[in-house]
């Protein structure tokens, strides 16, 4: 029998005597699927509606102002980015925050001269949407606050204390919104369901989305590979597990895996805070899940990891123009094809 991706209340879940019913759903949600949709989480729908609207109108504004929000060392996770496909087709618009605006932000919130060179490449505020920043940081602040409150929960339903993963006040995160055009594509190439986010399961310990629009083109995975629709429900947050939660309890909570398909003459919105543990933590299984004979999995270093994250991607994304622009320390915006 296929286990579906849940609706879970957080905040029931939570309770001092939750039904065993609901824990029971989580568990096998997490060990056969690793994404789960809550709802009654705690982040006041405003937070979540002001960063949203704030961020649409910045995706709003013509192309030609946009262009002017691109990283201006070229950086693929700061700034904003066009993605087309081969044809040179628009797939997704991108805005990517970094957890501190600047390498001295970084060092003020008591990161090393190490660790704050992450971020050196600095984040890009339009200057059209002056309260963008601020609802942005609370909004990321409270999904946050999710990603903390659903590791406890994991932790729960597995017979654990709820402060068995790791993940403290110093935790490294980042921050994605991927805005999914209309796709009315006609011809030999529509592609009705054209992939326009590939399969694959995200890196951090746990990722919180939020997803809105009108048709749900994010899918999961089931344990027997066939994908399950995420329905689009309002206020819901997402939650899927990473591959840094595999390696903590030695494979026995499966990552996330997910895509998005086109939905043809309607649009779709999300944003994700990946959330992990501090830029000093390896991460390894832990005591409960540890096998010390037969571990199938490796220490992560989570600051090698983040620093190797840009050079990664380019080597296996990045077109010649754009890691042109990024050995030159310049902006780049892909091409469209008219």
């Amino acid at each position: 029998m296929s286990v579906n991706i849940p609706v879970i209340d957080l905040q029931a879940a939570l309770s001092e005597d939750p039904p065993e019913d609901l824990l029971a759903t989580v568990r096998a949600a997490i060990e056969q699927v690793g994404i789960v949709q809550f709802v009654n989480h705690g982040v006041p729908q405003q937070v979540i509606d002001e960063f949203h609207q704030s961020v649409g109108r910045v995706l709003a504004l013509p192309r030609a102002e946009k262009e002017k929000l691109a990283s201006p060392t070229g950086h693929p996770y700061r700034g904003w980015r066009q993605w087309p496909d081969d044809f040179g087709r628009l797939e997704l618009e991108r805005i990517n925050i970094g957890q501190y605006d600047s390498a001295e932000d970084a060092l003020a919130a008591g990161l090393s001269p190490e660790h704050a060179d992450l971020f050196t490449h600095v984040n890009v505020w339009p200057p059209s949407e002056p309260g963008l920043r601020e609802a942005a940081f609370r909004y990321r602040d409270a999904l946050f606050g999710v990603g903390r409150r659903a590791l406890a929960l994991y932790a729960r339903v597995l017979g654990l204390p709820e402060d068995t993963f790791p993940v403290g006040d110093d935790a490294y995160t980042t921050f994605v919104v991927n805005d999914y055009p209309t796709w009315t594509h006609t011809g030999t190439d529509a592609d009705t369901e054209k992939l326009l986010l590939l399969e694959h399961a995200d890196g951090s310990a746990v990722t919180v989305l939020h997803q809105e629009g009108d048709y749900a083109g994010l899918q999961g995975q089931r344990p027997d590979g066939s994908w399950q629709s995420v329905p689009i429900l309002p206020g819901a947050l997402q939650v899927f597990s990473g591959t840094l939660l595999a390696n903590w309890t030695e494979g026995r909570l499966r990552p996330g895996r997910h895509r998005v398909v086109s939905g043809g003459s309607v649009t779709r919105r999300s944003s994700a805070v990946f959330i992990n543990p501090s830029l000093d933590t390896v991460v390894e299984p832990l005591p409960p899940f540890a096998d010390p004979e037969d571990s199938d999995f490796e220490p992560v270093s989570v600051w090698e990891q983040a620093s190797r994250n840009v050079e990664e991607y380019l080597q296996v994304f990045g077109r010649p123009d754009q890691v042109a622009a990024w050995r030159d320390g310049r902006p780049y915006v892909a091409e469209l094809a008219q």
